[in-house]
């Protein structure tokens, strides 16, 4: 069993949803994103979604489009994102790392090596935002090979039709982009998420984790009310904007602990 699949299953015998933080790789440099990665499990992240910069993030608003440049300035290739893995490995062994980003970086560094050297280096899985189903067997063959999982994204335009091609090959989560457009700049509707959310979990087979959308406590426990887990993006990376040092984690990780805590309420997966 992978450790995203155990990671899952233990929560669900706990009766607990998934806290996913997502932060941006070299953001604002190496030792500060690692410091962040070390610190997440103990602060409450159950899985950690590790964002690759990218000079063209489409799905991305502001804030996470700023984090991409901030990490590409100081030096951040995904080379050094897999030494940051290895790093993050030698004191974790269980926190699943999913990567989040856009197939472009894969294609440069060569797919086939990509994954080779993501799995060896601790990946667990790959959301590729810009890949969908229809392309993605030069990504999903080789990592089925290492054991990788392809995390798919369904959205609110995600149909009956549409949903069986989404789901085949899918593995990990089933990622649910609650609002249309880029990240950070919209609210999500709790009647019609859940709505999705239900009917998809009815369907897929894996966890339903929600993101997109969601920037407080009390918004993640809403979501995880009914879903098996909440991921948080813009609302951490704007905080790790005002970070410069890994001396400067500790207001990033105390909202990840508020957020963990409001997501762990018992009884709160529907």
């Amino acid at each position: 069993m992978s450790r995203i699949a155990s990671r899952f299953a233990a929560l669900k015998k706990r009766g607990r949803a998934a806290f996913i933080p997502f932060i941006t790789a070299g953001d604002p440099n190496v030792e500060t994103t690692l410091a962040l990665l070390n610190r997440l499990p103990s602060a409450g992240a159950d899985l950690i979604e590790l964002g690759v910069p990218f000079s063209d993030p489409m799905a991305d608003g502001p804030a996470i489009q700023a984090s991409s440049q901030r990490a590409l300035k100081a030096g951040m290739t995904l080379t050094r994102l897999l030494d940051l893995v290895r790093a993050f490995r030698k004191a974790d062994g269980e926190t699943p790392i999913v990567l989040m980003g856009y197939y472009n970086p894969i294609h440069a560094y060569g797919t086939a090596r990509f994954v080779k050297d993501a799995a060896e280096a601790g990946v667990d899985g790959l959301i590729t935002v810009d890949l969908p189903p229809e392309e993605d067997e030069m990504l999903r063959v080789p990592a089925s090979t290492h054991g990788l999982d392809i995390v798919r994204l369904a959205t609110p335009t995600t149909d009956d039709k549409r949903l069986p091609a989404v789901l085949d090959g899918a593995g990990g989560f089933l990622y649910y982009v609650s609002i249309t457009g880029i990240t950070g700049t919209k609210s999500f509707q709790e009647e019609s998420v859940r709505d999705a959310v239900l009917r998809l979990k009815a369907r897929a087979g894996l966890p339903v984790v929600v993101g997109f959308g969601i920037r407080t406590p009390e918004q993640a426990a809403a979501i995880t009310r009914f879903a098996d887990g909440a991921a948080v993006g813009t609302a951490i990376v704007e905080r790790v904007a005002a970070v410069s040092s890994p001396g400067g984690i500790d207001g990033v990780v105390e909202f990840c602990r508020q957020l963990a805590d409001a997501v762990h309420t018992p009884n709160v997966v529907g």
